[in-house]
Parts: structure tokens; sequence; C-alpha cells
């Protein structure tokens, strides 16, 4: 019985894993601009592969009975790093003159930079 309910959870987990990357792959494919894609990238594809280590990890604990520091470690590892690429390719992308997409209604940097500017002054 409990063996039943784990190898649901593991199927639910890597199937969200797996659906969550191929909205990622339709996001960078579909979206306007280099920010959007960014953010495609860094969010929805960081959530897929954190779920498809953790039905990796709960197969291995669980059913193989073998803790594996290593997921644990990518697990954190890619929680802490791929958002922060994110932002500072986005960062990077704006500070370099890369236009937004026309669709784009407000633009958030340029209060900021524009604020931060005057309290330089």
């Amino acid at each position: 019985m409990e063996t039943t309910i784990v190898n649901i959870l593991i199927i639910i987990l890597i199937s969200v894993g797996v659906i969550l990357s191929v909205v990622t792959a339709l996001g960078l494919l579909r979206l306007p601009d280099v920010y959007t894609r960014t953010h495609a990238a860094s969010k929805s594809s960081t959530l897929g592969v954190m779920c498809i280590l953790g039905g990796t990890f709960i197969h291995f604990w669980l059913l193989e009975d073998h803790f594996n520091p290593q997921l644990v470690i990518a697990i954190a590892f890619l929680f802490i790093t791929s958002p922060v690429a994110g932002h500072l390719i986005g960062r990077a992308s704006y500070m370099s003159g890369i236009p937004l997409a026309e669709e784009t209604v407000r633009d958030d940097m340029k209060i900021a930079i524009e604020k931060e500017k005057g309290e330089q002054k």
C-alpha cells in the first residue's frame, strides 16, 4: 500500500516537472523579448527540474533505500543559482540597451535607475 502511494507521488512529481519543462520550451519559443524569455527560462524550468530531481530523490531514498546527498545538493544549488542568473541576464540586457517588447506596458527598471541616479547626486 505505501509503495503504491510513493510511486504515485513520484509519478506526479516527475510528470509536473516534464509539463513545466515543456511550458519552458514553449515560453522560450513564443515570448516576444529577452526579458520575458528569461523569466520563462529561470522560473518554470527551475521548478520543473526541481520536481524531476525531487521525484528521483524520493525514488532512490524510499524505494531503493539509498540516500543520495548529491541530489539534495543539486536541488539546493539549482534553487539558489537559476533565479539569480535569470535576474542578472535581464539586468545586463537592460543595461546594454536591448529594447523591451512593443506590448510592454510599464518599464519599472527605468524608474529604479532614475531614482538611483537621483540619490547619487
